[in-house]
């Protein structure tokens, strides 16, 4: 892949604060510790914690994709300043997004079990 400049991705030194809290708040609703995400994410506790903290220079998108699927959201939610993608929003998305690489059998059961929240 290929890393970006933080200001590039995020729009500006601000936004590298509401990364990082927006990944810390993240970790820790999943109760998650620095260790665990970057286990999760292929990621080392250190660039991690420089994400949460500090304002790391050329973060990678890749990384960035990773944690945010580790943390259930999608990238998006992660660098927007748009407060019209909420957190809910990003776990609709990251969801379609998983259900669109099921298989056609896998989508049918999905259906069919949100048929079944319906019917009551």
């Amino acid at each position: 892949m290929y890393n970006v400049r933080h200001s590039e991705l995020l729009g500006g030194e601000d936004m590298s604060t509401a990364l990082g809290n927006k990944i810390k708040q993240l970790r820790q609703e999943k109760g998650y510790t620095l260790d665990k995400l970057a286990e999760l994410s292929g990621s080392s506790k250190s660039y991690i914690w420089e994400l949460e903290n500090k304002t790391p220079p050329r973060p990678s998108a890749e990384k960035l994709s990773k944690i945010a699927s580790q943390l259930g959201v999608t990238l998006e939610y992660l660098i927007s300043e748009d407060n019209a993608i909420t957190k809910e929003s990003a776990e609709d998305a990251l969801f379609f997004r998983k259900y669109q690489q099921k298989s056609e059998s896998e989508k049918a059961k999905i259906r069919k079990m949100v048929d079944l929240w319906d019917d009551e």
